[in-house]
């Protein structure tokens, strides 16, 4: 074989992996990832805190409105994590923007705090309020619960709420491979798919997040398969050979939606607006994670 023909074979491959930004500037990427947002996407996630506050905070009407407001012309779903504390507000907002919603109950360690996550979750779905109701994230990964303290939440929404709202649970995409129970529990199958947090090069993320993607599909067992969260930091430190930048952010995210429109991969990107909370829960990077800053301006 011609050396001709191994470098083309060689160049068709990387096509696969990713867009082609060789030699692009900052600029040039800016006003690229800007076309593949005002294209749209399938679901972002719904950041509603603004400076200053942080879980356990009320959050206001008024501020939610607002970002829905800014985020609504590019999304048709959102994703919110949260039934309390003015959460419980976000889809109901959602609606009037003509937003379908992946409505989130929040479980952790405190029994009473989840009851009324729960509770309102279900009272919301009866409302006609939620298109998919996910019970509890990452629960296993913090193991804040147990597996039969899980399924018990699971059971008490798919019996309480209408038979065609899909009910999940989202977690890391290996969980699901790892605990068949709650597997089966799931009407569907809600999947964190993130490079990012297993060293993964940008060059190779998306490669990376298809097998995530696939384990999650292997795993499911012909259930639906849905990308709950997935998105790379645009400032921070590194870990091991996954780089947050302007410029991999910005990539990431055009990579992830050309991936999802020509696959027709659902997925929701996270996150809509950068949290400075998160800077204690997730180090540096935490605060950087939205296509909008933490005052409400896009990035690009």
């Amino acid at each position: 074989m011609s050396t001709r023909n191994i470098s083309s074979r060689k160049e068709k491959y990387l096509a696969l992996a990713a867009l082609d930004y060789a030699g692009k500037t900052t600029k040039e990427l800016k006003k690229l990832c800007r076309s593949v947002l005002d294209e749209g996407m399938h679901g972002l996630c719904f950041s509603p805190y603004l400076e200053g506050q942080n879980p356990g905070d009320q959050i206001g009407e008024d501020q939610i409105r607002r970002r829905m407001e800014i985020i609504s012309p590019y999304t048709k779903w959102i994703r919110s994590f949260s039934c309390t504390e003015g959460n419980e507000a976000i889809p109901r907002i959602a609606r009037e923007f003509g937003i379908k919603t992946m409505v989130g109950a929040w479980l952790g360690d405190d029994p009473e705090i989840n009851a009324q996550e729960v509770e309102n979750l279900i009272q919301l779905a009866n409302e006609g309020y939620v298109d998919i109701a996910a019970v509890g994230n990452e629960v296993m990964l913090r193991g804040d619960l147990t597996e039969d303290e899980l399924l018990q939440k699971l059971d008490q929404v798919k019996k309480a709420i209408p038979d065609e709202i899909p009910v999940g649970y989202v977690d890391a995409y290996y969980e699901f491979a790892e605990r068949p129970r709650i597997t089966e529990a799931c009407d569907i199958v809600l999947a964190n798919c993130y490079p990012f947090w297993e060293g993964c090069d940008l060059d190779y993320s998306l490669l990376y997040m298809k097998d995530m993607y696939r384990r999650a599909i292997n795993a499911a067992q012909g259930k639906k398969v849905i990308i709950s969260e997935t998105g790379w930091p645009f400032q921070g430190t590194n870990l091991e050979g996954a780089f947050p930048s302007f410029e991999n952010a910005l990539k990431y995210f055009m990579n992830t939606q050309k991936w999802a429109a020509e696959e027709d991969v659902e997925i929701f990107y996270f996150s809509s607006f950068d949290e400075s909370w998160k800077v204690g829960a997730e180090g540096d990077v935490g605060a950087f994670w939205g296509l909008w800053d933490k005052d409400e301006r896009l990035k690009f």
